[in-house]
């Protein structure tokens, strides 16, 4: 996991901090997003050329990892 995770940057001065994927200014909360609205990996790799499918993985592990270190209240879903 820790190679998916270096595929992550995190920089001030890239997108105010948001973390990204490396070597690009693709936000993951932009990958999450698509992935969330159903959209396929194949039609996000086709809008997004510069990303790989490994890219996707590690935005999908950032998420978690990012989950598993926050503390979070019922959201009364």
């Amino acid at each position: 996991m820790a190679s998916s995770l270096e595929r992550i940057e995190l920089n001030p001065r890239v997108c105010n901090g948001k973390p990204v994927i490396r070597g690009t200014r693709i936000p993951v909360s932009v990958i999450l997003e698509r992935v969330a609205e159903g959209e396929s990996w194949d039609a996000i790799l086709v809008g997004y050329p510069e990303l790989t499918r490994e890219d996707i993985h590690a935005a999908l592990r950032y998420a978690r990892a990012s989950l598993d270190h926050t503390e979070t209240e019922a959201l009364g879903i």
